[in-house]
């Protein structure tokens, strides 16, 4: 006992947070094995859109979070509390407008996703006022790199969706996506566990400065610019997928796109930890490039080992993961890794250059995410071909983060 004890002081923070979002991973990718085979593949489908959409509310939710990462480093004091209760005022009322735009065009979203029930987004949207509220929880935690709290957020998050799902799936009558949604939404609430609410008043008037604001500002929406990028890149093939195929193809896709972006769910563990790095360091006057190569080293490292995997042995993973009914998918498992490797550098570079203000990146990355839909929209005869897309369309979007770089490489 007293030897694991002196193992464990030895582990840095940042250590238990990287080995905390590794089990987080690993649980959500449980998650989806377990519903993957419970379910089939057109059942599935459903439940893969719902957790498309969950990596969409990820996406805006990770501007609150990365918002109030920044300025918690930067600020201080009153200051500190005053952009508190407004950042925090602010997720609430999206969250709740958010949320709103789900239950009133559920019928809608019905229809233009080809899903079973409506239903499923009248709960998904009842839940999202929550995930905005946990986001600006969790950005307080980041940004004073507390990452023994962060992780347990994470844990709660995870472990209870995983658990309350699994229950209603099993247990209940209704439709297997409404229970996917409620257990969806459910976790919000656990992923509160524990907030650092003190001194929050979101009711009291703002008093941050007109200055403050205007750095704020400016900072959230280039954040916000730039995760709806990673909204249209990251998740807008397996929407698209579930409009232009039928149930069955739409839930082989979805499985291959689970295990193809697994380099993407790890790679988002060093960004958590890239910016708050990154912003100190410029706050110090300290050069911020050794910090970017080395969290860009350990994904290409992750990237080549588990494409070469994907390469080498893609009928073993599908069996092993999804099992028998998705062994179609094998030829592209491969391919998809390696669109989904490339997306996730050139994502390393492109939160460096958010978390240093710099406007040209996300214009970028904007501009080839619609170019990326576009293409699609054209060219979908086959699910090889959407894949073939992205691959293309990561080429250009990663050479562009390098040219970026090299050009601004002085002034970093």
């Amino acid at each position: 006992m007293n030897e694991f004890k002196v193992l464990l002081k030895k582990v840095s923070p940042q250590q238990l947070f990287m080995g905390s979002v590794l089990l987080v991973n690993g649980g959500n990718y449980l998650y989806n094995l377990l519903l993957g085979r419970l379910l089939g593949p057109e059942a599935y489908a459903d439940a893969a859109l719902l957790v498309t959409l969950l990596l969409v509310l990820s996406f805006l939710g990770m501007t609150f979070q990365l918002t109030t990462t920044k300025f918690a480093v930067v600020f201080s004091g009153k200051v500190w509390e005053s952009f508190r209760n407004r950042i925090y005022k602010q997720a609430i009322i999206i969250g709740v407008l958010t949320g709103a735009l789900f239950v009133y065009f559920a019928k809608d979203l019905q229809l233009l996703f080809q899903t079973n029930t409506p239903y499923m987004f009248v709960a998904l949207g009842f839940g999202i006022p929550f995930y905005f509220f946990m986001s600006v929880n969790r950005g307080t935690y980041q940004g004073q790199q507390n990452f023994n709290m962060l992780s347990i957020t994470y844990q709660t998050e995870m472990w209870s969706r995983l658990l309350i799902t699994l229950a209603f799936v099993v247990f209940c009558p209704w439709e297997p996506a409404l229970s996917v949604a409620m257990g969806i939404a459910f976790s919000f609430l656990f992923g509160l566990i524990p907030s650092d609410t003190k001194g929050i008043a979101v009711a009291k008037p703002s008093l941050l400065a007109r200055k403050h604001v205007k750095r704020v500002n400016r900072f959230i929406f280039l954040t916000l610019g730039y995760e709806i990028t990673q909204i249209i890149i990251n998740n807008s093939d397996v929407l698209m997928v579930k409009h232009y195929f039928g149930a069955n193809d739409a839930g082989l896709y979805a499985s291959l796109a689970l295990i193809g972006r697994v380099v993407y769910f790890v790679a988002w563990m060093f960004v958590m930890l890239l910016l708050p790095s990154v912003v100190q360091k410029e706050k110090d006057g300290e050069s911020t490039t050794p910090v970017l190569f080395r969290y860009v080293g350990y994904v290409a490292l992750l990237s080549v080992t588990i494409i070469t995997g994907c390469y080498l042995f893609p009928e073993l993973i599908i069996k092993l993961m999804f099992g028998d009914a998705y062994l179609s998918m094998a030829g592209l498992l491969w391919l998809y890794a390696l669109a989904t490797s490339l997306f996730a550098i050139g994502n390393i570079f492109a939160y460096y250059f958010l978390s240093l203000d710099h406007y040209l990146p996300v214009i970028i990355s904007g501009v080839l995410g619609l170019a990326q839909i576009l293409a699609i929209t054209i060219f979908h005869d086959s699910l090889e071909q959407i894949v073939q897309v992205q691959i293309a369309i990561m080429i250009v979007l990663l050479i562009s983060q390098l040219s970026y770089f090299i050009l601004k490489k002085h002034t970093l």
